[in-house]
């Protein structure tokens, strides 16, 4: 359940931007980067996540448009490549859609830095894996309709199927020990969780740790030779739901309508969609096994200027512990790059060093 972005954009760190998030005084982009030429009017703890969509829309990191070290610069032709597509991008759905973010850069990019204007010549093959349908048909078709049915019975399966609210409830510490596997390396983790909302996850690399946690109240991101990256709104967002100890009985406390949409395949087997609304925040979605009712994937969205980044987390090896049903790997899959942490040791009501928590000092 770690939250690890893109090395390259972990480096841009804003003084500027802490001090605004300690005084509670939102900044725009241009107050608190500079060079700021089109995303001038967003809040400054957008931009990061802003920049994450257009990079994994592309398939490339930081450096095919930035400067390593000196992002501010316009050295790069990519970088004034990109402004005019945002421009672009920003007038085709002002023009055409009332300013709804319906066109965005993944719309033609599809992964790739150069759009393809060519239909393809399929190969004799492709023609058996045709649609029959019209393709607008065809993609409507793939996404579970609404069920008119209540979450309730659903929701209620999956903290049986953990082993009831009261043993959770007894729960209120829980260290874990694993490895994480990146790219077919092994990297040991240590995870320290406490109720109702902190979390830390360190990954012990061969040149130092990884650090990302969110301690109830402000979040924050680490890795080797980089400056501490203080999260901004759209990334606390996600590492205070990944921090929610007691997510699988707050549920209905948490997101003031659910929907259930319906069952789609898992990794091969049927899953029960439950979608969990909150206004003016993107939806997340809840799979859960319909034979066992455990959770076995969740799909959530940080919130950015061109566009919704999708985090999906797929959760396995549910082991029994103290009386609790643990999920003991998850894999985070995000449009940049997955890994898998898989855990091998898990302790839950042990003492942890409340320093675990404290956010690192940073001069400002």
């Amino acid at each position: 359940m770690g939250c690890f972005g893109l090395v390259g954009l972990m480096a841009v760190v804003v003084t500027v931007q802490l001090r605004a998030q300690s005084q509670g005084t939102p900044k725009m982009a241009e107050q608190a980067y500079k060079n700021i030429k089109v995303l001038k009017t967003i809040p400054a703890d957008q931009l990061v996540p802003s920049m994450q969509f257009v990079a994994a829309s592309l398939g490339v990191e930081c450096d095919y448009c930035h400067v390593a070290g000196a992002f501010e610069k316009d050295d790069k032709k990519p970088k004034q490549t990109a402004r005019k597509m945002m421009e672009m991008m920003f007038a085709i759905n002002a023009n055409n859609f009332e300013n709804k973010r319906e066109v965005t850069c993944n719309t033609c990019h599809r992964g790739n830095t150069t759009p393809v204007g060519i239909p393809a010549i399929l190969e004799t093959s492709d023609l058996q894996q045709l649609p029959l349908t019209h393709p607008a048909e065809s993609a409507s078709a793939k996404q579970a309709p609404e069920v008119k049915v209540p979450a309730d019975p659903i929701l209620e399966k999956y903290v049986s199927a953990l082993g009831g609210a009261s043993a959770i409830q007894k729960v209120k510490t829980r260290v874990e020990k694993g490895s994480a596997d990146l790219g077919g390396k092994q990297f040991p983790v240590d995870i320290y969780a406490e109720g109702p909302d902190k979390r830390v996850s360190v990954m012990h690399l061969a040149n130092g740790d990884s650090v990302t946690a969110f301690n109830g109240s402000v979040g924050w991101l680490s890795v080797p030779g980089r400056p501490t990256r203080w999260m901004g709104a759209p990334d606390v967002e996600g590492a205070r739901f990944d921090a929610e100890f007691y997510l699988p009985i707050r549920m209905k406390e948490i997101f003031p309508e659910l929907k259930v949409g319906g069952v789609e395949r898992v990794d091969g087997k049927d899953a029960t969609l439950v979608l969990g609304i909150r206004e003016g925040k993107p939806p997340v979605k809840f799979y859960f096994d319909s034979t066992s009712g455990l959770l076995v994937r969740m799909l959530r969205y940080t919130d950015t200027a061109f566009g919704l980044n999708p985090t999906q987390i797929d959760y396995a090896d549910y082991r029994d512990v103290e009386g609790v049903k643990t999920p003991c790997r998850w894999t985070i899959a995000r449009p940049s790059g997955r890994f898998t942490i898989q855990v091998e040791q898990v302790q839950v009501n042990v003492a942890i060093d409340a320093a675990k928590f404290a956010a690192p000092a940073v001069a400002p």
